[in-house]
């Protein structure tokens, strides 16, 4: 019986254990895509405004 006690203690710690574990890699996860985000950004709107103008000046002659 006592044994059990020391399985069920055991299986449970390692159920947050688990959880914190997901928490994190979620968080690394999301601060990847939030600096991906900011370095690509920049330079996609760079591209859109260049089209823009292309599109705007061949529309116009």
């Amino acid at each position: 019986m006592l044994k059990l006690k020391k399985f069920a203690k055991l299986t449970k710690n390692q159920k947050g254990q688990g959880v914190m574990e997901y928490v994190i890699i979620s968080s690394l996860v999301g601060i990847v895509c939030i600096t991906a985000v900011k370095g690509f950004g920049d330079v996609i709107k760079n591209r859109v405004e260049t089209m823009k103008e292309s599109i705007v000046k061949n529309i116009k002659t």
